[in-house]
Order: C-alpha cells, then sequence, then structure tokens
C-alpha cells in the first residue's frame, strides 16, 4: 500500500529483456537500506526489490505489467517516480493508493495557470465511474485532486512542489501516464454497479451479503 507522495525520482540505468523484463534503478533514497522482497512503486506500478547495491536496486516486470502499464516503455536514462510501501504508523498524506494500474493514459493539454501546470487528460470509459470533482486520482504514482471531469477528459493542476518532485511536469500532449482509479471510489462503483442490476449479477434485489461479496469482501461474523 502506498500513499501517492512521491519519495524520489530515480533514473533507470540498465534493462533488460527476457521472460522477465529487469529494470536497474539509481536512487537517492539509500537502496542499501531496501530490504529483498520489499514493494516499491515505480511510476506506480507496485515492484518488488529482488537485487540491491550501493545507490542502485533492481525490480522485475512480468508481460502482464509491461501490458498494462507503461513500463514497456522505459529506457536507459528515463526517469521515473519512486515511492516506498507506507509503513504501518505513517502519516497517510495523499490517499490510499493500492499500485496496481487500471488503465493507460494519454496527456491531452496542458497549460500555465498562475504559479500551476494545468494537465487535462483522457479518461478511460472503464474508470469514468470512480472520477468525480475533487475527488483523488493516482498519476504515474501521483496522489492528485481532480479539479475537473467530464465524460471522456479530466484535468489536475501541480503545484511548484509537484512540478519539482515529480516527473509529471516534463510531460506534454501524446505522452502515457499509469492512471490508478480512487480505491474507495472503485468498490462504491462496483457495489453500486451490483446493487443496480441484480438480475444480471445473479442476485435479489438490495445489498445482500451475496452482493457484497460479489464485489470482493469477505464479510466477518
Amino acid at each position: 500500500m502506498f500513499t501517492g507522495l512521491i519519495q524520489d525520482t530515480g533514473t533507470i540505468t540498465r534493462v533488460t529483456s527476457g521472460a522477465m523484463t529487469d529494470f536497474w534503478i539509481r536512487t537517492s533514497l539509500g537502496a542499501e537500506a531496501f530490504a529483498l522482497g520489499e514493494s516499491i512503486a515505480v511510476d506506480g506500478a507496485c515492484l518488488t526489490v529482488v537485487e540491491k547495491g550501493g545507490d542502485t536496486f533492481r525490480v522485475q516486470a512480468a508481460p502482464e505489467t509491461l501490458r498494462r502499464t507503461t513500463l514497456g516503455a522505459r529506457r536507459t536514462g528515463d526517469k521515473v517516480n519512486l515511492e516506498r510501501a507506507l509503513a504501518l504508523g505513517d502519516r497517510l498524506g495523499g490517499h490510499l493508493v493500492s499500485g496496481h494500474v487500471d488503465a493507460v493514459s494519454e496527456v491531452l493539454e496542458t497549460f500555465a495557470e498562475g504559479g500551476s501546470w494545468v494537465m487535462v487528460f483522457r479518461l478511460p470509459p472503464e474508470l469514468a465511474p470512480c472520477f468525480i470533482e475533487k475527488g483523488s486520482v493516482t498519476i504515474d504514482g501521483i496522489s492528485l485532486t481532480v479539479n475537473a471531469v467530464d465524460a471522456s477528459t479530466f484535468r489536475v493542476q501541480l503545484i511548484p512542489e509537484t512540478q519539482a518532485r515529480t516527473t509529471l511536469h516534463g510531460k506534454g500532449p501524446g505522452a502515457q501516464v499509469n492512471l490508478e482509479g480512487d480505491l474507495i471510489g472503485k468498490y462504491v462503483a462496483r457495489l453500486y454497479a451490483l446493487r443496480g442490476a441484480p438480475e444480471a449479477a445473479g442476485q435479489g434485489t438490495g445489498l445482500t451479503e451475496a452482493v457484497v461479496r460479489a464485489a470482493g469482501f469477505t464479510p466477518r461474523g
């Protein structure tokens, strides 16, 4: 679990393709102190540290990860947003982020507004139910607020701190980014869809235990 607050922008120093794709990433986070097997978000995708040494660590991406994220297009020298996993007791400064990328989106437009940088993105139809104005979204691992949303697009504003500490400000129209919808919003949308179409879900009317189970929850007691 992550918060969407980027801790460092690392640099990819080597990429090796094969049955698994290996990425070596240089970081100022103190890679030597990383635990082998720990989770780290790389541009919003939760990966596992499998090797470390000095200021560099190695992660592996499976074919499914490459299909569902922008990591397949990453090359040596590229900058990536990094966040180590949330520790119990840490402040939740952003919002709950799982590190499971839902879709790849595209930058449509960028422009300055005051000291902020406005970015407009394509909204994938399958994620539309999870987006509300002033709700949360994760873009390349960054926790951001949705400032406006319509049927096919949404926009965010980057404050100067976000512009300086992440890679997002450098991406222009046509660039692709990883999107993760709000975790709570996804569960609510799923429950609402099942409740609104009980026949399609094979359930009775109303919010029953069967509907809750179908949405991925396991009731206790």
